[in-house]
């Protein structure tokens, strides 16, 4: 899987980062879209996502990343954070077990606002911390099945799985809209920009889209 041109691509997939404050989801963002990490623990304010354009086999992918940068600490997070999204990351910090409690309401509130077709991942962060973990691996693992959930560990500090979790969500989303596209005989179930799914677009005509599952 490897970077594209940000202005040329298929597809634009909305994939929101959740979970409670500090477990590292700006970090993880950060990490996968500038290869950067702050040590730097400051809550910022407000909404924010980044970009990064992937090929999954000959589609460009644009992965649109939103953070809620803070304002689950307000609950301040609104239905239209997660409209859109055809894809979430659920993080919590393995050495907090109050993190990965509430990982069920998160879990909630998210079906409650995105479409019951998302692709969610259990992210347990900050695996580099292992002498301070307070969440075995088998449990969240454990839910994460139960729930019908992707899981991996993650350190957004020493970059372990950072790229595997994004793609892996990028993949399965990918495989969904293929199968949507292939199963589907109406002619306008998904469209990119103005061309139809699997067509290439016209002279003038926009490339992008985003995917309703």
């Amino acid at each position: 899987m490897g970077n594209g041109t940000e202005e040329d691509y298929n597809f634009v997939f909305k994939v929101v980062l959740i979970g409670e404050s500090g477990v590292g989801k700006t970090n993880l963002l950060s990490r996968f879209t500038r290869n950067e990490f702050s040590h730097d623990s400051r809550t910022t304010i407000g909404v924010e996502f980044s970009t990064r354009t992937v090929m999954l086999g000959t589609a460009a992918i644009k992965a649109q990343i939103w953070d809620t940068a803070g304002l689950e600490r307000y609950r301040a997070i609104t239905s239209a954070y997660y409209r859109g999204a055809v894809g979430a990351l659920l993080v919590f910090d393995l050495t907090k077990h109050q993190t990965y409690t509430v990982v069920e309401r998160w879990l909630k509130e998210l079906y409650d606002h995105a479409e019951a077709t998302i692709v969610v991942m259990l992210v347990g962060n900050k695996s580099d911390l292992s002498q301070a973990r307070e969440v075995p691996t088998d449990e969240a693992r454990m839910f994460a099945e139960n729930n019908g959930l992707l899981f991996l560990e993650t350190s957004a500090l020493d970059s372990t799985n950072v790229e595997l979790a994004f793609e892996t969500v990028l993949k399965e989303i990918f495989a969904k809209v293929s199968k949507q596209r292939q199963n589907s005989m109406r002619p306008n179930a998904i469209t990119l920009g103005s061309a139809q799914a699997g067509q290439e677009p016209g002279p003038g005509e926009k490339r992008s889209c985003c995917i309703n599952l």
